[in-house]
């Protein structure tokens, strides 16, 4: 095992398409962390790199003690789990475990010990006569995690593992993945496009976008301080509301305005808000900090039900208030609005994010 650094790291491909850009990382040994964002973000390219199997235009890639950059990938003691399983259809579950470990010409027993480990780990004792398309898609990819675990690699590669996998099967995949980080501490870096998975699995989630680094923490600071607006709208589902509106004094205080609604500003964001006082802003509101009813007088705005979803444990109402806003909120399933419906929000005003119009950086 081993941390992992990456030093201003960057992909060019040609002269024009610059898809990963100075990206600056350190994965601490035994560590897991998720690389998540939109299609394109360059976050499996990164991965990429790591594993060398993309070569890096300019920067440094560490693993442990050794720069790997000129390393080929067997030489890199990395073991990666692809979207695609890639197991090998005319062999068994048992020689596509012991295929890698072959090659490396470990001693027979020596292999039967490190496979028996691995079923023990994932269960796979029943399946190891089988051949790949005897299984199904999750004792694919439990047999594609055990073949990294025979190896014993300094690192776990995961190049979006679950995305082929139905919605029931990729939540139960992740905490097959979990279980696994219990016994088997490796350092791990996962790649996904999805935020849930990103969120539930990552000791530290890298949030990225069109090749940059946009923020790094643990899931929960950058979701309850994300450090711009792509971040606060990627992050979260649904996704945050935005809402451009106009900081007004308040006395001693400010007012966040619309023509459809004015919310005292916190006293503790004054400060960092002060100098935007008569400027237009963006705000930024999670469906979860919104409620149905009047929870205290200066917190409201009312607003029309355009589409009710109904979840079982909650309702998410899509709700128009003024012109063009469009509200998202989270609400108890007993409330009961339907389409049409006029209700009142109430906004859990200390949850409140702003940013700048311009640069969509947080204002903190």
């Amino acid at each position: 095992m081993a941390e992992v650094v990456l030093n201003k790291v960057n992909k060019h491909y040609g002269r024009t398409q610059h898809a990963v850009k100075d990206v600056d990382l350190v994965v601490a040994d035994q560590e897991f962390v998720v690389l998540v964002g939109p299609s394109g973000c360059g976050k499996s390219t990164t991965l990429r790199m790591i594993a060398g199997l993309e070569d890096i235009s300019d920067g440094e890639v560490r693993i442990g003690t050794r720069v790997v950059n000129q390393l080929p990938p067997k030489d890199r003691d990395v073991a990666m789990v692809f979207q695609n399983y890639a197991l090998y259809q005319h062999m068994t579950v048992y020689d596509n475990l012991a295929f890698g470990l072959r090659n490396k010409r470990l001693a027979e027993d020596r292999i039967r010990d490190a496979i028996d480990r691995a079923v023990g780990i994932l269960g796979l004792g029943e399946l190891l006569t089988r051949k790949p398309r005897e299984l199904s898609g999750g004792q694919q990819q439990r047999v594609a995690l055990g073949r990294c675990i025979v190896r014993s690699p300094k690192v776990f590669l995961f190049d979006e593992p679950l995305s082929n996998l139905d919605a029931k099967l990729r939540a139960h995949m992740r905490l097959e993945i979990k279980r696994l980080r219990t016994r088997v501490p490796t350092t791990s870096i996962f790649v996904t496009h999805d935020q849930v998975e990103a969120m539930t699995l990552g000791d530290r989630v890298v949030v990225m976008k069109d090749g940059r680094v946009q923020q790094v923490g643990t899931p929960l600071e950058v979701y309850a301080d994300p450090a711009n607006k792509f971040v606060a709208g990627f992050i979260g589902a649904p996704a945050m509301n935005f809402i451009d509106v106009t900081l007004r004094g308040d006395g001693g205080g400010l007012r966040a305005q619309t023509p459809f609604l004015s919310l005292a500003v916190p006293a503790a964001r004054t400060a960092a808000l002060a100098p935007w006082r008569d400027k237009t802003v963006t705000m930024g509101v999670r469906p979860e900090h919104l409620t149905l009813g009047e929870v205290a007088p200066g917190r409201t705005f009312d607003a029309g039900v355009e589409v009710v979803e109904q979840l079982g444990a909650e309702i998410q109402l899509e709700a128009r208030a003024g012109d063009k806003t469009l509200a998202v909120a989270r609400v108890d399933p007993e409330s009961g609005p339907a389409v049409g419906d006029k209700v009142r929000l109430s906004v859990l005003t200390e949850r409140l994010h702003f940013f700048d119009p311009v640069s969509e950086a947080a204002i903190r």
